[in-house]
């Protein structure tokens, strides 16, 4: 049996999730960046040791989240067992900003903190409606993509990583939508006012009070819509001023938030809480109003509220220069100087391209035409064997120009995928210096072979002996006798790999790859 070990950045789960980076470690549960080498994509896997008591637990509560389809949370992709000690859940990545990070720059301006809280609110309303909750709400879990949509993650994990053998009752089902409910609110409190309502979360500074009673938001900073303020209040106020209905519903507050406005007039209706001596309080802040990309994306910077525009540049005071000379019976004679010169401009550009053609000589090559790159050495690469060698006495056959010869794998039994013995083996081609790679042709015996390219960095000085410190360039899936690859431009490298995955069959139950011959197009 080999020895149980932590998992670390590049390794392999399932044959295909190559993990990249730690996001996160929580309640005995670790989140990771994935990459998934079948589907040529990021995906976030959540693991759980398999020996941990809650394992079964946590796969059968992410299993139970696949029936809330809003597209606003992260769907969960696939379910594993046992992956190397670990119980595994896959769910979607998202490329986006967590809410966290911006609220620490600046608050959201009002319309745009109730589009994102009406956003989460929806999602969370049908999550309910399924009997599924989130119970971990903060503005980490809130994402907000370049495009301005929103994302959820999260749903489901507090409940997954509970206790072992509890059961829920109704009163707990309704407090824990009531945790969300309250949640919600403080979300739109943090919008607001940067800060999170009864302790310092995610970074963001607890709200202020006054008499033990949390201030609204309008009497912490100024410029809050009067609409959002009250919607605010009908969450977290216990009970609401001025005896406000309560809002005890995420849809309701989804429905009540898309209904509200900007004022048409900002006129302070609060008392003026300038003179209190807190240092919490922002009365006194600029109101920020932005330009530019969506808000609450790139949050605006604060300026000083007298600012003097910069001098004229050289450019500047010359353009207006000309154009005072332009006025009057100038600008004609201006006029007819600029037009004589165009005339003999376009005159001795004839005349030149007249004499260049009667020599007959070509336009000058600016780049050097792609051409067939010679291999100086082909060698073995086999990382992951016993003896990190497989037939390298062959490997030279697969430069040598004959179709009839070529390298093999060794034979593998019981699946395509090496035996499930490791990821892949191959050859590693070297090219003698830095060389521009444009595509390669590979030639191959049986069919399907699946195979990834990987490239050297250009200052390589010794052939590489790992996958460590390559950069994979290229992936090719079920491919036949005869795949052509073309890659990005601007390659430059001196060892390429190619990498086989996948093997054809060969006898029943059986399989071996050969790489029958390799051409390498670049330039010099």
């Amino acid at each position: 049996m080999s020895e149980r070990r932590l998992l670390a950045s590049g390794d392999v789960l399932a044959h295909r999730y190559e993990l990249q980076d730690l996001v996160n470690e929580k309640l005995g549960s670790t989140t990771w960046r994935a990459h998934d080498q079948v589907l040529n994509r990021n995906v976030g896997i959540e693991m759980l040791s398999s020996s941990d008591p809650r394992a079964d637990h946590f796969l059968q509560a992410a299993r139970e989240s696949t029936s809330v389809t809003d597209p606003r949370f992260l769907r969960v992709l696939d379910l594993i067992e046992d992956e190397q000690h670990h119980h595994l859940v896959v769910r979607e990545w998202a490329r986006a900003f967590p809410l966290d990070q911006l609220l620490a720059q600046s608050p959201l301006p009002n319309r745009r903190a109730a589009t994102v809280i009406a956003e989460v609110a929806e999602a969370l309303s049908h999550a309910h409606e399924h009997g599924v909750y989130h119970r971990r709400l903060t503005p980490h879990q809130v994402l907000l993509k370049q495009s301005g949509a929103v994302r959820v993650v999260g749903l489901g994990v507090t409940t997954a990583l509970s206790p072992v053998g509890r059961q829920d009752s109704l009163a707990d089902l309704q407090a824990y939508e009531q945790l969300d409910v309250q949640a919600i609110g403080k979300l739109l409190y943090a919008c607001l006012t940067s800060r999170w309502p009864g302790a310092h979360v995610d970074g963001l500074n607890a709200a202020p009070t006054e008499h033990g009673r949390l201030l609204r938001p309008r009497q912490v900073r100024a410029g809050v819509s009067r609409d959002v303020d009250t919607t605010c209040d009908r969450i977290l106020g216990t009970p609401p001023r001025n005896h406000a209905t309560p809002l005890r519903k995420a849809a309701d507050i989804a429905r009540t938030l898309r209904l509200s406005g900007e004022d048409d007039d900002l006129h302070d209706d609060q008392p003026s809480l300038a003179s209190m001596s807190s240092p919490d309080l922002l009365r006194l802040d600029p109101v920020i109003v932005p330009e530019g990309p969506p808000p609450g994306l790139e949050p605006p910077r604060r300026r000083p509220k007298a600012y003097e525009p910069a001098p004229p540049t050289t450019l500047e005071r010359g353009k207006l220069r000309a154009r005072r000379a332009a006025k009057g019976d100038r600008g004609l004679v201006l006029l007819g100087i600029v037009g004589a010169l165009v005339i003999a401009s376009v005159l001795a550009f004839l005349v030149g391209r007249s004499t260049n053609d009667d020599k007959g000589g070509d336009p000058i090559e600016q780049t050097s035409p792609l051409r067939v790159l010679p291999i100086q050495r082909a060698g073995d690469f086999d990382p992951q064997g016993d003896d990190t060698s497989e037939n390298p006495e062959e490997a030279r056959l697969a430069i040598d120009d004959k179709l009839s010869t070529g390298w093999q794998t060794s034979k593998y039994l019981g699946s395509p995928e090496m035996g499930g013995l490791k990821d892949g083996v191959g050859i590693v081609l070297d090219l003698g210096g830095p060389r521009e790679v444009d595509s390669l042709r590979v030639r191959l015996a049986g069919e399907p072979t699946s195979f990834s390219i990987y490239a050297s960095s250009s200052t390589a000085a010794n052939a590489p002996t790992t996958l460590r410190g390559l950069r994979r360039v290229a992936v090719l899936n079920d491919a036949g006798t005869d795949a052509t690859v073309s890659l990005e431009s601007g390659i430059l490298t001196r060892y390429v790999v190619v990498w086989l995955r996948s093997l054809p069959e060969v006898d029943d139950d059986g399989f071996r790859g050969e790489i029958r011959e390799v051409v390498i197009r670049g330039r010099s």
